[in-house]
């Protein structure tokens, strides 16, 4: 099976799939698909991202690697942010698009690689990194994360411990000076970096 951190998927078959979970007592309904990361349903260090971030009504918040929207259709639906999505996987776009109209979420949603392409900057960019892509690229992801924040702008982003959290902890300390942690569950480490 190709990889979901890809441009398109064309070479498998599409099988969308609806999927429901709660997160801060509120139901949400989406739809997955083959190619896309977490197809089965809401993964658990995304879970843990939603459940130990809070954003405000007037944020700019950018989903970057959005696979099918869930962080930024979930964070814009309880907090009334402003919402901005992008992921490298065309499938995953058009998913994002679906999911967040399907709930009653205005979104931008972007195709591109990283995030440089996105026009504006943001008060909090999240990510759950394609830790399978290798640290050059979910390294060069957090760079430009850095790039695309307001001043005192938040880089949220979760990781696990088995994946890497040590030397991203690291790497992340480099770029940003400090890094917070939010939350700590079951080896997932949910991570917060101010520019």
């Amino acid at each position: 099976m190709p990889h979901y951190f890809t441009k398109d998927n064309d070479t498998l078959a599409s099988a969308k799939k609806p999927i429901w979970f709660v997160i801060r007592g509120r139901e949400f309904k989406m739809t997955t698909d083959h190619g896309v990361f977490s197809k089965a349903g809401l993964d658990f260090g995304t879970r843990t991202l939603l459940e130990n971030v809070e954003v405000g009504p007037d944020a700019d918040i950018l989903d970057l690697g959005c696979g099918f929207g869930a962080v930024g259709v979930v964070l814009g639906a309880l907090f009334g942010a402003r919402v901005t999505m992008t992921d490298i996987n065309d499938r995953a776009v058009e998913l994002a698009r679906d999911n967040a109209f399907d709930n009653g979420v205005d979104a931008v949603i972007l195709s591109g690689d990283g995030c440089l392409h996105v026009p504006g900057l943001f008060d909090c960019i999240l990510t759950n990194p394609p830790i399978r892509a290798g640290k050059a690229v979910v390294y060069r992801l957090f760079r430009e994360a850095r790039e695309k924040l307001k001043e005192n702008g938040r880089f949220v982003l979760v990781i696990n411990k088995n994946q890497g959290a040590e030397s991203a902890i690291r790497e992340l300390g480099t770029i940003y000076g400090s890094v917070e942690l939010l939350a700590k569950k079951s080896g997932y480490h949910v991570l917060s970096c101010r520019k």
